[in-house]
């Protein structure tokens, strides 16, 4: 039976078949299991809390697909993305070497982060495509996966400025269109505490934003605020998620 109401604390890898099996296997820490394919829950809020009204008047009604296909809606198909990132891979290895031997219990402070940006806070939507946002944002060399840099993308393509992920959401326009604006998708999905209050300037969490620099940490200093800024994001976005909640059951 699908869910009636959202419980923003619930992690999403404790219904994710064998998570944390042999999660330390792995220096860094690394689950072979992924939460935005096999949990039911996570599937279950996104339908619970994305279908609603959308900016163009539309009601985006999604439905669970079946097979491949996480959630349908007309002619769209969509696909699970967390919007946390912790760079723990091999690419990055140097830095996170740096990483466990700078954090007295790394293990406890992974675990932590993952299970807290593994809410319905830390998951989003995007359109499933074959060189599609969810792909191309977690291979661009000016994204890395970061969500406030793929936001910045976002806010221009608005704008019709150009950005590294310019192509890939110009190939999302029937998407984008259902906001009407860069207003639109961010009031839609919560994501208001990564923007300044007239939505002309995305809230990078490190950095400026400029696509110029690598968007990876410099170093551990940063890597650790990095980590500690994603966290509370994510908790002001449940907090979000849980208010729109509590006003619709009044």
């Amino acid at each position: 039976m699908t869910e009636t109401k959202i419980d923003v604390s619930f992690d999403f890898t404790t219904d994710t078949p064998s998570y944390w099996e042999n999660y330390w296997d792995s220096e860094m820490g690394k689950s072979s299991a992924d939460p935005d394919i096999l949990s039911k829950k996570m599937r279950e809020y996104h339908k619970l809390v994305w279908s609603k009204e959308l900016p163009n008047g539309s009601f985006l009604n999604l439905k669970f697909g079946t097979a491949t296909q996480y959630l349908t809606w007309n002619e769209f198909r969509f696909g699970s993305d967390s919007i946390a990132t912790s760079f723990r891979n091999k690419r990055n290895e140097s830095l996170i070497k740096k990483v466990i031997s700078a954090v007295p219990n790394y293990k406890e402070f992974i675990e932590s982060y993952v299970r807290k940006t593994y809410t319905i806070g830390g998951v989003i939507i995007f359109p499933k495509m074959m060189g599609g946002i969810n792909q191309t944002r977690g291979c661009n060399h000016k994204i890395r996966d970061r969500f406030d840099l793929t936001l910045e993308c976002i806010r221009r393509y608005y704008n019709n400025d150009d950005s590294p992920l310019y192509e890939a959401l110009l190939r999302n326009k029937k998407f984008f269109d259902l906001f009407l604006d860069f207003k639109g998708y961010v009031d839609f999905f919560f994501l208001q505490d990564l923007v300044d209050e007239d939505y002309n300037h995305v809230n990078f969490l490190i950095g400026n934003g400029s696509f110029e620099d690598s968007p990876i940490p410099r170093d551990v200093s940063e890597y650790l605020l990095w980590i500690e800024k994603q966290m509370q994001f994510v908790e002001k976005r449940n907090n979000r998620i849980k208010q729109h909640f509590d006003l619709k059951s009044n």
